[in-house]
């Protein structure tokens, strides 16, 4: 039987990747709200519940080097089009392992459920949970395939003071266990530098495609 998503995020936690062969794995979406691309060395998986048969058609017909044709802008819009679905950007997916004991920054979980973070957080995310810090938010919630996701804020009084770096950290002591997954924008060097220092991997690139 096909791996399913979920399947490959979790072997990709584990540092184990689909073969490295030029191909492209289309696999099922984990649920209703999102399809997309993730791209790892030299392999892809597209997640959606569209016809295999036309993702295969429609990278074929680009014409680019196959490694690079799912993320090429052509075959993005022609995703988007045919699912109805937009995009914002194309992000750098990373990954830390959870961390034993509690966060050393001082956090204060926010119930509001009218709060801004958690409102916005909601609309990519199931079971968020926000908490808030001196100068910044943290923000832990399921995504894609299921996956644990955390997302950050620091205020702009607060930055260059390493507080997005004990944040994300924080992440993955609250993690319960299991690993943390995060999505930066390719051109948000602070925001990937932090991820970085607090011991997160990259693993590959993802688009992803939500319902307008």
């Amino acid at each position: 039987m096909a791996e399913s998503l979920r399947d490959i995020l979790d072997a990709a936690a584990r540092g184990v990747f689909p073969a490295a062969d030029g191909g492209t794995s289309v696999v099922a979406q984990h649920g209703g709200r999102d399809a997309g691309v993730i791209a790892f060395t030299a392999h892809s998986v597209v997640f959606t519940d569209e016809d295999e048969g036309w993702v295969r058609k429609t990278l074929a017909a680009l014409g680019c080097d196959p490694l690079a044709a799912t993320m090429n802008a052509r075959f993005l819009a022609a995703f988007a089009e045919r699912t109805g679905r937009r995009t914002d950007t194309i992000d750098v997916l990373l990954t830390g392992a959870p961390l034993p004991g509690r966060p050393a920054l001082a956090l204060t979980e926010v119930a509001d459920p009218g709060h801004p973070r958690v409102v916005a957080a909601r609309r990519r995310r199931d079971g968020v949970r926000v908490w808030a810090a001196d100068g910044g938010v943290l923000v832990l919630g399921r995504g894609v395939g299921g996956r644990l996701e955390v997302a950050v804020e620091v205020a702009e009084a607060a930055r260059h003071r390493g507080l997005g770096r004990r944040l994300v950290t924080a992440a993955r002591q609250l993690a319960g266990g299991e690993p943390v997954w995060a999505q930066v924008s390719a051109g948000n060097a602070r925001s990937l530098r932090a991820f970085q220092a607090a011991g997160y991997l990259p693993v590959g690139s993802e688009a992803l495609f939500l319902r307008p």
